[in-house]
């Protein structure tokens, strides 16, 4: 049939634009709906019904495969779970790094005692960690600084798990006082540290070198790097000059990092430690005698000290902190009990009547306690007493050689613990004296002076405070030294005694701590006789 030209043309045209639209109505259509697929195939296109004026189009349907995400299996040991954080670069093999990995892969035994005392704190702080979203290896810190040990205290005077000294641990609100050192607080001095990590970390961008701030002080880090930028040197970690403690500790943590990240390789054993929460808060609503505590609770004793390393004495703190930390399961009991306890049967009372010679600070001392809470019971305005006045003290509930774990307990045994070729001298704080001139008198170091006090060299002394001096013997390796009780004749003097007994003079005047050098008949002296040398 013939086609009349002139009256379709517009007609054609009109179809061609439709045609046209609709095709660029499909592409574009197709453009939006491409899912792709984690099949590792071509993507799948959808393609949505396009309806034209002409022509109606029919969508293909399209069967998608359904993805279920996949969720990762919750680490049952923390080990495992300190792994998925792990963030370093513990691909250096540094020398130093090597040093220390070498000593790490040789101590089994290191890494068990590591594995038992952390299991109390270990979940707490990988949870600490993970909130701050910093690198699981800050968890491992405390193994470099303190062993896990709560208790840790070094010669230069920092405290507790992580090793803070007093300055810094005062800057982050660790309280520091007779009844209580937030450095040894487990919760408190955590959330310290990683707070203090995060802030050295936005300070120099390197964990590395916040790590070594951590160590030595920020100050000193930001030294070298002054003096090595100064020089054209490279400012990273590894090319500072830095104190020896430093230099390793940043090594420290890599290798330990790298036997985390894989035991099996460096011959370690990991002791599992379940990956769920060890303790638990309770508030204790005011002072409490910690073995009332134990009591209630049903913790041992030492548990629960080594639980609350941050208290000193025998009780809670009267200012507080007011709450203890026991394990999970027994915090809902110990709740209930101490809601029934009678406030008078939170501290034991004891009623003192002063003697002649007494004074405040001298009978707390005797009661292991403060001056000030002696005040406050018996609502006293100064330290002024007098002979035949009737005081009531807080006392511990059980003898206090009991609380073994208390701040003076502690540092009893370390005076206790006896040291090989030495005999023991109880010497009595005079005013004036200091670990340096004490150490001078008995010939003997000022850090070994501190350490067998369980003290650190900066620490302050008072008169009065008995120290444990581990004196020299002849030099005689077969010397036997014994303690021996001298009572003073008529005639006697120093040097014939210290004749008599092949010492000397000022041997005699420190063992006896003389307040005045003259002796009288029936004067009781405490010697300390090499008695293979005592008639030489």
């Amino acid at each position: 049939m013939p086609v009349n030209q002139t009256d379709s043309r517009p007609e054609k045209k009109s179809i061609a634009r439709l045609a046209g639209t609709a095709a660029m109505m499909l592409v574009l259509t197709g453009c939006q709906t491409v899912n792709e697929m984690e099949t590792g195939s071509t993507p799948v296109v959808q393609k949505k019904a396009v309806h034209q004026p002409a022509t109606k189009v029919k969508a293909k349907k399209t069967k998608v495969p359904t993805v279920k995400p996949v969720v990762e299996k919750r680490p049952q040991d923390l080990w495992e779970r300190i792994r998925r954080g792990l963030a370093l670069k513990l691909d250096n093999n540094h020398p130093w790094v090597m040093t220390e990995l070498r000593w790490y892969a040789k101590n089994q035994g290191y890494f068990n005692r590591v594995a038992d005392r952390s299991a109390p704190y270990l979940y707490f702080i990988i949870k600490e960690a993970e909130e701050r979203g910093v690198p699981l290896e800050l968890a491992l810190m405390p193994v470099v600084e303190s062993a896990y040990d709560p208790f840790a205290y070094s010669h230069a005077g920092a405290s507790g798990l992580w090793q803070f000294m007093p300055a810094t641990g005062a800057d982050y609100g660790l309280e520091q006082n007779w009844w209580y050192d937030g450095r040894r607080d487990v919760v408190a001095a955590t959330r310290a540290a990683l707070d203090y990590m995060a802030r050295l970390h936005k300070s120099f961008g390197d964990w590395e070198l916040a790590l070594a701030a951590f160590n030595s002080g920020p100050g000193r880090v930001q030294r070298a790097i002054n003096k090595n930028r100064k020089q054209g040197k490279p400012t990273t970690f590894w090319h500072l000059g830095l104190p020896r403690e430093t230099t390793a500790y940043v090594p420290k943590l890599i290798a330990l990092g790298k036997i985390v990240r894989n035991p099996e390789k460096y011959g370690i054993s990991l002791k599992p430690v379940p990956n769920k929460p060890y303790f638990a808060r309770v508030k204790t609503g005011g002072q409490l005698d910690m073995a009332k505590a134990a009591e209630l609770s049903g913790v041992p004793l030492n548990e629960l000290y080594r639980l609350n390393p941050g208290l000193n004495r025998w009780s809670t703190p009267p200012e507080g902190p007011n709450h203890l930390l026991v394990p999970l399961a027994k915090a809902e009991p110990f709740r209930k009990k101490l809601a029934k306890l009678p406030t008078e049967d939170r501290l034991r009372w004891k009623r003192y009547t002063v003697k002649s010679g007494d004074s405040l600070s001298t009978i707390a001392r005797r009661y292991d306690t403060r001056s000030q809470l002696i005040r406050e019971v018996n609502k006293m305005n100064g330290d002024m007493i007098r002979t035949g006045q009737s005081l009531l003290i807080p006392v511990p509930a059980n003898g206090k050689e009991n609380y073994t774990l208390t701040a003076s307990q502690r540092r009893k045994a370390q005076q206790n613990s006896s040291v090989s070729g030495r005999y023991k001298v109880s010497y009595t704080v005079k005013s004036g004296d200091s670990f340096w001139t004490i150490s001078r008198q008995f010939k003997v170091g000022i850090n070994e002076l501190a350490r067998w006090n369980n003290m650190a060299p900066r620490d302050t002394l008072r008169v009065g405070q008995k120290l444990a001096v581990w004196s020299k013997g002849s030099g005689n390796s077969d010397s036997i030294i014994r303690k021996v009780n001298y009572t003073v004749r008529s005639g006697d003097s120093l040097s014939r005694i210290a004749d008599r007994f092949n010492v000397r003079v000022h041997q005699i005047e420190n063992w006896n701590n003389f307040a005045s050098k003259y002796i009288h008949p029936g004067q009781l002296l405490t010697l300390y006789v090499d008695v293979t040398r005592a008639y030489d």
